[in-house]
């Protein structure tokens, strides 16, 4: 009797088409089941595992809450860069070890890949294998590390830009103020702790609702308070209830603060005035020329940090005082390249036992 041949052939195995991944990607959305995929597509069930874990992309949302999303672009073009990159050497080796906390940390601790890697350096943690920034953001690129895309990165590598020189000049509506350029050199050249960068976050039109938030220039301490809304009033019942707070010690936290031209800083003599003794000053205001948002550069770079927890059009009334608080405590332990890989945290600490003493 002659053996069925028929019956030991295996079926040859084909990779995914990019067809196929869109269509894996709408039935998701659709909330259908893996073993429908595979039926649908004639796949195993593994097969489809794999993919959506290979195509899948963490992402956040306004409330702070992660959600995994398969996303086929990103699923098709991780498969050609592995095609062009099989067989070739990578720096990162086979160090699961750093590959693993290169994805924790971007995925799970939101941190940039300079911020990484000069982690790994400033705290002195050793691997088998090492690369620099350069290489990382050129790995997430290609598509080497799975899973990992530009998305996921709230800092993109940064691309030189032409400046231009701009007519500097102070508004119209706050001439009696005090420029930027009578701010003392301690708080130009950042050699003092205590001088601070104020600007005011918005939400979408018909919603009042803002954040106030105040960068330290020296150490990037950030600090956030929710408002009702951006005005002359909730500006000073902030700086009051922060000097109710501090009490003593406001006057050496807040040597000075620097505002663009906003209407809401524009009663500057009295949020310069103690509330516990309104003969005394608390603090020294200062304004920062009219369209140069580089002036207050720290502020600014802080605030687009913050937008990417809280995108613009978030109704800002719907975020709870405990995740600005959960946003302010991340941004303060953040290990940050100006400050030679060290936290804001670690910084303020040194500064206020130094003034305190």
């Amino acid at each position: 009797m002659e053996p069925n041949n028929n019956s030991t052939k295996k079926k040859k195995f084909t990779h995914l088409k990019e067809s196929e991944r869109y269509k894996i990607e709408v039935w998701l959305e659709e909330k259908k089941s893996l073993e429908e995929i595979a039926k649908k597509l004639g796949r195993a069930r593994s097969t489809i595992y794999r993919e959506i874990k290979r195509g899948s992309l963490m992402r956040l949302h306004w409330d702070l809450s992660e959600k995994k999303q398969y996303r086929a672009d990103v699923a098709q073009r991780d498969y050609h860069k592995k095609a062009k990159n099989k067989g070739r050497e990578l720096k990162i080796g086979k160090d699961q070890r750093l590959e693993d906390h290169i994805r924790r940390k971007i995925l799970k601790e939101r941190y940039s890949p300079d911020a990484v890697i000069g982690e790994i350096k400033a705290q002195g943690l050793i691997f088998e294998g090492m690369i620099c920034t350069k290489t990382l953001y050129n790995y997430i690129e290609e598509g080497i590390f799975s899973g990992i895309s530009n998305e996921n990165l709230w800092e993109k590598r940064k691309r030189r830009k032409k400046r231009y020189k701009t007519l500097l000049r102070i508004s119209r509506t706050n001439r009696l103020a005090k420029s930027i350029e009578q701010r003392p050199q301690e708080a130009n050249l950042r050699s003092e702790y205590g001088h601070w960068e104020g600007d005011c976050i918005k939400g979408p039109k018909k919603r009042t609702t803002s954040l106030f938030t105040l960068t330290e220039r020296k150490t990037l301490e950030q600090i956030i308070i929710k408002i009702e809304r951006s005005s002359q009033e909730e500006i000073h019942n902030a700086l009051n209830n922060l000097e109710k707070k501090l009490k003593d010690r406001f006057r050496i936290k807040f040597k000075s603060i620097t505002f663009d031209n906003g209407v809401e800083f524009l009663d500057w003599q009295s949020l310069e005035l103690s509330i516990r003794n309104p003969k005394n000053k608390r603090t020294n205001i200062y304004f920062a020329h009219a369209y140069a948002a580089w002036e207050r550069g720290s502020n600014e770079v802080q605030n687009k940090m913050i937008r990417r927890f809280i995108p613009k059009g978030t109704d800002i009334h719907r975020v709870s005082e405990n995740q600005i608080q959960n946003i302010q405590n991340w941004m303060n332990n953040y290990p940050r390249k100006k400050l030679a890989y060290r936290s804001a945290n670690q910084l303020a600490k040194i500064y206020s036992q130094i003034n305190n003493n």
